[in-house]
């Protein structure tokens, strides 16, 4: 008899094509339906010009250095050699040819333009999304190994070890992030670097300090997954690594872990996604994430719909990347 009575129901072959098509016209009238709403706001769309907050142009100057004549230009291709002779001696500078402005003989002060040039230039959006990109996964790693030692000490047998681990889990997700991070920055942060600048070591950056607010955090919620993990094995495989010999080290590294690891994959990938949406917080401590130079960007520019779906989109890349890449790693575990 099926445990689930109907899962083993033969089913026609236009089965998933009628239900595939279910879904298809429910996200089809769901956009007609945003779509329809955007067109009751009055809101004029400037998606022409959000490609700039990616990459955008920008005229580089070269500029003169010294006073005085342009003895020579010689002609090298795509660059010109402008030499500039004066009271204070004789330059050279490269220039690009079609952004010569000077010619031979032109007497020149210092700071005159000798020509520009036209460089692309990383924008806003996507000096964001690189911080955004490094804190989450440094503080990924981190968070990992502080909720693995954290997890084994929560199930020692050791009272100090044990009680350490769940005072240090309660106090966390017993308080908010924001709050520890304003804790880590503007208390924890000052008092450290009050100490280093006493002593003349260089001052610790907030960056790091929202890297170990964000650890600290997710270290906390990991270590109960890696508990729970561990506690479903079947008490029989540790007796059984004992029986053969090993430590309760070795029991726990060969056997229990590697078993625990696998079941509790998709609680982790779960953790991890909150981590990457948790560091929009990061901005009340100066760290310019994404969410802040969308902030930024929104209120400089007047484009508030464009920016914070844009936005919105980022970070869904980022989360359903990493979905992704935590399934792929289950189905090799399995």
């Amino acid at each position: 008899m099926s445990l689930y009575p109907g899962l083993d129901r033969p089913r026609g072959p236009l089965y998933n094509k009628i239900w595939f098509g279910v879904f298809a016209a429910m996200v089809v009238l769901t956009l007609v339906g945003i779509y329809g709403a955007t067109q009751y706001v009055d809101y004029v769309w400037r998606w022409n010009r959000v490609p700039q907050y990616f990459f955008y142009q920008e005229f580089v100057q070269i500029q003169a250095e010294i006073e005085g004549e342009v003895l020579s230009l010689d002609d090298q291709g795509k660059q010109t050699q402008v030499v500039v002779t004066g009271p204070d001696g004789e330059e050279a500078y490269l220039v690009p040819t079609d952004g010569l402005r000077v010619s031979e003989g032109d007497f020149i002060y210092s700071g005159d333009v000798l020509g520009a040039s036209k460089q692309w230039k990383v924008g806003l959006f996507l000096k964001g999304l690189w911080m955004t990109l490094k804190v989450s996964f440094i503080a990924i790693f981190l968070g990992m190994a502080v909720g693995l030692l954290t997890g084994l000490a929560r199930i020692s047998d050791n009272p100090a070890f044990k009680w350490s681990a769940i005072t240090y889990i309660e106090l966390v997700r017993g308080s908010p992030l924001l709050v520890q991070l304003m804790v880590w920055y503007y208390v924890i942060g000052t008092l450290v670097n009050q100490v280093l600048a006493n002593t003349g070591i260089p001052q610790v950056e907030n960056f790091w300090y929202g890297v170990v607010g964000l650890a600290v955090f997710t270290g906390a919620y990991t270590a109960e997954i890696v508990r729970a993990g561990i506690q479903s094995i079947n008490v029989g495989q540790m007796e059984a690594a004992r029986s053969l010999g090993m430590s309760y080290a070795e029991s726990m590294r060969k056997v229990i872990m590697p078993q625990a690891l696998k079941r509790i994959l998709p609680a982790l990938a779960g953790q991890f996604i909150s981590l990457i949406k948790d560091s929009s917080l990061l901005g009340v401590i100066a760290i310019r994430e994404l969410t802040k130079i969308t902030r930024e960007v929104a209120s400089a520019s007047l484009m508030n719909y464009e920016m914070w779906l844009l936005c919105a989109l980022l970070y869904l890349v980022l989360t359903f990347t990493l979905s992704v890449f935590v399934q792929s790693l289950e189905r090799k575990a399995v």
